[in-house]
């Protein structure tokens, strides 16, 4: 599941003025979409590119066809606002007969917003979910029992946004029964909760990887060979690197050159990730031979806890350097190996902490990453390979 952060940005929270500002940090945090009124769609889209859903001013007959790529156009309109979904409108007694979702039933609308009052709303969520393709649904002083109750009832076919006030309620509603929501609204003024909350949402896209140990059987020089440095568009952290390897199945842990050298100056966004045969491990759980990495693709950084996330490719530097040969064998006694440059700034993550390739000894014990099965142009396969 993919999450993402919507902005309230419609008259509620004030003046086009302050409608603006919000817009802004949001544009420079990274939101996914801004909500605003239908008025007000074609001023988002000259202030930068992000989708836009828009509250419909109208009563929901048959829109006019428009051409594609229309300014004034949402990429979604939402009905509930000053209607029933609201509480400006009572609810009738009988879905059948609501206004709001009639025009979402008609195709006038795509999405629908309810605020949770009590539990007639939260049916009448439910019911929106049957149709909308988006679910936007408020509670009262946010609590988290009617959003539980909404995630457990409410299948795939609508995306749920439950609107939130901070990036500590937005964590709170995308763990929710595990599950989580697919989006959180966000009603927020200050950009640094705004860039909190698109912090959350990257963290809860991120895979976690179940890292193991090996234990280096051998390491002898290999002779030269074309290796490749993965310049990223990011700065990583000490303690992260990226997943490389001769096999599929066993991928080495090297670590980015973000350590001091009296032989050359940092390179926080580089990982030195070995020969051109080699796999890098990418964020969608797929894999890449180095040697077909190049600008604008996307490689997975991982930490030495298995957290992940993604960084795109600046340049991929090839290169005829002399390399090392590091052979492992894991706890289940599988051997694996990869070609690693005989140099100091490259470096590995043992049990007993970061080590250049150039100290690694026979016995240390290797942090690496393993998958069974094999690839077939980097997708996962079941299938006999065998790699030797």
């Amino acid at each position: 599941m993919t999450r993402s952060v919507w902005l309230k940005a419609d008259d509620a929270v004030g003046d086009w003025e302050t409608r603006k500002r919000r817009i802004t940090a949001g544009l420079e945090a990274g939101v996914d979409w801004v909500l605003v009124d239908d008025r007000d769609v074609e001023r988002v889209r000259e202030l930068g590119s992000v989708n836009v859903a828009a509250f419909r001013s109208d009563d929901g007959d048959v829109i006019e066809e428009v051409d594609d790529g229309d300014a004034n156009e949402p990429d979604a309109y939402v009905v509930g606002k000053d209607g029933e979904g609201d509480g400006t409108v009572d609810l009738p007694e009988d879905f059948s007969g609501s206004a709001d979702l009639s025009t979402i039933r008609r195709g006038n609308a795509e999405a629908g917003y309810v605020r949770i009052l009590d539990e007639r709303y939260e049916a009448f969520a439910e019911e929106t979910a049957r149709d909308a393709e988006y679910t936007l649904v408020v509670g009262e002083d946010w609590t988290i029992i009617p959003l539980e109750n909404l995630i457990a009832r409410i299948g795939e076919e609508t995306a749920l946004v439950a609107g939130v006030e901070s990036a500590e309620e937005a964590e709170t509603a995308f763990e929710t029964l595990e599950v989580g929501a697919d989006a959180v609204l966000l009603d927020s003024d200050d950009p640094d909760e705004i860039r909190r909350t698109v912090n959350v949402r990257d963290a809860a896209d991120r895979e976690r990887l179940d890292l193991s140990w090996a234990e280096v059987t051998a390491i002898e020089e290999a002779g030269s060979a074309d290796r490749v440095c993965v310049d990223t568009g990011s700065l990583m952290a000490d303690d992260e690197g990226m997943l490389v390897g001769s096999m599929s199945r066993g991928l080495f842990f090297v670590h980015a050159e973000t350590a001091e050298s009296p032989y050359v100056a940092s390179r926080p966004f580089r990982v030195n990730a070995g020969a051109v045969h080699a796999y890098v491990r990418t964020p969608d759980g797929g894999t890449k031979y180095l040697a077909e990495l190049q600008s604008g693709d996307e490689v997975q950084v991982v930490d030495r806890e298995g957290r992940t996330r993604s960084a795109v490719v600046g340049r991929a530097k090839i290169e005829k350097r002399p390399m090392f040969r590091v052979e492992a064998e894991t706890a289940d006694g599988d051997r694996i190996e990869t070609l690693l440059q005989n140099a100091e700034t490259i470096k590995v993550a043992t049990a007993e902490g970061r080590v250049a390739v150039t100290d690694l000894s026979v016995g240390d014990d290797l942090l690496v990453y393993l998958e069974e099965g094999a690839r077939h142009f980097g997708e996962a396969i079941e299938e006999r390979i065998i790699e030797q």
